[in-house]
């Protein structure tokens, strides 16, 4: 993907045109090194990112799983992402939007330290990245 890195907390994907959160939830600063990685349930993920406030806008979601997807770099591995856009990315779980078809119960993750994913049952606690856009 191209990536423009706005100054302001957010990374613009020029193919997809999604506006992402630069760094993982409860992380601030431009090489994301401020603050603390926060783990959510799945509701409390959503509530999280619909909450959030950043780069001046607030209509911030929470990513379904082929958004999610779309910043995976499988190039690279722990963490399979552009840690120059996305510093400090954990090699770890982030929810997705996506609840697993077979079991409501559970919810699709991406795990970036290999970029493959997995469901889990939703009130386990996994890492965050917020979306706005399409």
């Amino acid at each position: 993907s191209a990536f423009i890195d706005s100054g302001n907390g957010t990374v613009t994907d020029l193919i997809t045109n999604l506006m992402w959160q630069q760094c993982s939830a409860g992380l601030s600063g431009s090489n994301c090194g401020t603050g603390t990685a926060g783990t959510y349930t799945w509701n409390n993920a959503i509530t999280y990112c619909e909450g959030l406030s950043l780069g001046g806008f607030t209509d911030w979601r929470l990513p379904n799983i082929k958004e999610l997807q779309s910043i995976v770099n499988l190039t690279r591995t722990v963490p399979a992402i552009n840690i120059s856009y996305f510093p400090d990315t954990l090699a770890s779980n982030y929810w997705s939007s996506t609840s697993y078809a077979h079991s409501g119960a559970n919810a699709w993750v991406v795990n970036f330290g290999g970029g493959y994913t997995g469901n889990y049952i939703k009130p386990s606690t996994y890492y965050v990245r917020c979306v706005r856009g399409q």
